[in-house]
């Protein structure tokens, strides 16, 4: 009865093991839970009174399927004053969370038989998409010692098949931030044989001690790249639902197609909050990026002392361990949570090259941090 796309899917991995942790917390089990991606500060009150303000004013009803002009504009503004990107409102559609922007470009691109290369390992979702599509994941094997840069020439790869590649920076799950030169590769790559980039961006804000740089941005790749953010990580909207993609008018029509067939439109009254993130005061935002590199420092350093080898991420707010001198990634998570209350995610869940590692998502206290580090002597002792 069910259909073969999606039988080929698996569950979200990251899901799945916040799942178990918070079934363990609702027995009354007190779980330090790493294992989603969510900021757990508050969404900053100026987004939130002007959300309010804008319910208040009315803005309830149906709005434009490509999201309010107010928030297209400003993002559009945005990318091309912070991002160097020459794009306009035009190219600009409003989502509901990034993670059906994704979605919407592997359906609208994506074909029967058509591979799409992804770096490994790689945030859970984009293989999903790949195959609900019909498409093909080629996984492009990386070394972590190198940025995670793949550890043969990235044209090998490429087939007369390929139709896109799928860039993540700063990334899911590593952290790890790339170079210009990097991101010039696959721009002359994309140029050379004609296929197209999903850069995700989501990460971007919260970089330590790098500079981020938009591939859109490079010569002649506007044309060729769907670049996807959202509010969720940045602003601590997780919530609320609220993301957006710039894509090529030559594309941008048929990306029209689905979200018109199926959301209609982002909630409407949620869109200006949007613009006041965009338009408003960054205080929170920089508040934030400081308490993460604090937390970043605590749990790296940590997790050092109990002899693991993990890398210092220059982005997001994933840690990635290689926990192999104590088992595998699947194992060590079980024990972390039977055995210390700390919920983790698996790294095989983000591709074959993670199965003796774990991700830890340092989006909590230093306090609760610190704890966890504790705890987790009973496992690494």
């Amino acid at each position: 009865m069910i259909s073969s796309r999606i039988e080929r899917v698996e569950e979200s991995a990251t899901i799945k093991s916040s799942k178990r942790a918070k079934n363990l917390i609702s027995q009354g089990i007190d779980i330090i839970n790493f294992t989603l991606g969510e900021p757990d500060f508050d969404t900053p009150a100026n987004i939130v009174e002007a959300t309010y303000r804008a319910m208040l004013a009315g803005e309830t009803h149906y709005s434009a399927g490509a999201g309010i002009p107010e928030l297209r504009s400003a993002v559009a503004d945005k990318l091309r004053n912070e991002n160097n990107i020459p794009t306009t409102a035009e190219n600009v559609m409003v989502t509901p969370g990034a993670k059906l922007a994704i979605f919407e470009s592997m359906m609208t691109l994506v074909e029967e038989g058509d591979e799409v290369l992804l770096f490994d390992p790689s945030w859970v979702s984009y293989d999903a998409c790949v195959k609900m599509a019909g498409g093909k994941t080629v996984w492009v094997e990386t070394d972590p010692d190198r940025n995670y840069r793949p550890t043969k020439d990235l044209a090998e790869y490429v087939t007369d098949k390929t139709k896109m590649i799928v860039i993540n920076t700063p990334c899911n799950p590593t952290g790890a931030v790339y170079e210009k030169e990097q991101l010039q590769e696959i721009a002359d790559l994309a140029i050379d044989h004609d296929f197209l980039v999903m850069s995700d961006e989501m990460y971007e804000k919260i970089i330590y001690d790098k500079k981020n740089y938009s591939i859109a941005s490079f010569d002649n790749m506007h044309e060729r790249t769907l670049t996807i953010n959202g509010f969720s990580k940045a602003y601590a909207m997780t919530g609320w639902r609220l993301g957006y993609m710039d894509a090529p008018q030559h594309i941008f029509k048929s990306l029209e197609k689905i979200q018109s067939h199926t959301i209609s439109n982002v909630t409407t009254f949620i869109q200006y909050g949007g613009v006041e993130a965009l338009t408003g005061p960054q205080d929170e935002l920089h508040k934030m990026q400081a308490a993460f590199k604090e937390r970043r420092s605590v749990l790296v350093e940590g997790l050092r002392e109990l002899g693991l080898k993990c890398a210092m991420p220059d982005g997001a707010f994933y840690a990635y361990p290689d926990v192999s001198e104590f088992g595998t990634g699947e194992e060590i998570t079980d024990r972390l949570l039977d055995e210390a209350h700390v919920a983790v995610s698996p790294g095989i869940a983000f591709g074959e090259s993670g199965k003796n590692n774990i991700r830890i998502s340092y989006a909590a206290s230093v306090d609760r941090i610190q704890e966890a580090l504790v705890r987790m002597e009973k496992v690494f002792q």
